[in-house]
């Protein structure tokens, strides 16, 4: 038996991470982006988002509203698919 959590625990552990940052309004952004695109990720978008979720919220919003240069790491499509910030959906 493996240690290794399959794809969809990951998945799991990611959404669960994603929507609880610690801020509202991270919770939004990262939870929303997650809720968003996760059904079409394989490997490498999973592999993208969970190095995301390692990061300190503040670091995360400000690459996602462009007002911070992200590193290498984050850089990329799936940042910039993050920045267009459509998917926020705020509760009323």
């Amino acid at each position: 038996m493996s240690d290794t959590p399959s794809f969809a625990q990951r998945l799991a552990r990611a959404k669960f991470r994603a929507w609880h940052r610690g801020t509202r309004e991270a919770d939004y952004m990262i939870g929303g982006f997650y809720d968003r695109y996760h059904a079409n990720w394989a490997e490498a978008e999973l592999a993208w988002f969970e190095a995301l979720l390692d990061e300190d919220d503040v670091d995360v919003m400000a690459w996602a509203l462009g007002t911070a240069v992200p590193p290498a790491h984050i850089a990329g499509d799936l940042l910039t698919v993050m920045q267009k910030l459509d998917y926020v959906d705020i509760p009323r």
